[in-house]
C-alpha cells in the first residue's frame, strides 16, 4: 500500500513544481513553453482526482474497522500502533488534501495565464489597428 503513496507524493511534488515555475517572476522568455507543457499535463494529472478519492476511502475503511485501543486493556505496544497509525491516517490524508488543492491551483493558474496572453494579443491587435 505504500506505493500508492509515493506516487500521489510524486504526483503532489510535480504539480507544486510546475506550480512555482509558472508563477515565478523573471522566467517570461520560457514561460510559453512552461504553459504549453503544463497544458499538456494537466489531462493526465486529472486521474489524481479519482486516485485520490479512493484512497479517501482507504482511509476511511481503515479508521472504521481499526481495533479500538481507548481503556487500559491495550499494552503500551498496541497503544503505540494505535497512535502511529492514526499519525499515518492524517499525514495521508494532508497529502490527499495538498495533491487535490495543487492541482487545483495548476488548473487555475493556466487558466489565468492563457487568458491573459489571449488579452495581451487582442490588446496590442487592437493598438496596431489605431
Amino acid at each position: 500500500m505504500a506505493l500508492e503513496w509515493v506516487v500521489l507524493g510524486y504526483a503532489a511534488a510535480a504539480e507544486a513544481i510546475m506550480l512555482l515555475l509558472i508563477t515565478l517572476p523573471g522566467l517570461d522568455p520560457i514561460r510559453k513553453g512552461l504553459i504549453s507543457v503544463t497544458r499538456s499535463l494537466l489531462k493526465p494529472f486529472l486521474s489524481v482526482v479519482p486516485f485520490c478519492l479512493f484512497l479517501l476511502m482507504d482511509i476511511y475503511w481503515k479508521y472504521e474497522t481499526r481495533p479500538s485501543c481507548e481503556s487500559d486493556s491495550c499494552s503500551p505496544s498496541e497503544h503505540l500502533r494505535h497512535q502511529k497509525s492514526l499519525m499515518k491516517s492524517q499525514r495521508n490524508a494532508i497529502l490527499i488534501a495538498s495533491a487535490l488543492l495543487f492541482y487545483w491551483l495548476l488548473y487555475s493558474v493556466t487558466a489565468l495565464v492563457v487568458k491573459i496572453d489571449v488579452l495581451n494579443k487582442r490588446i496590442v491587435k487592437l493598438k496596431s489597428q489605431d
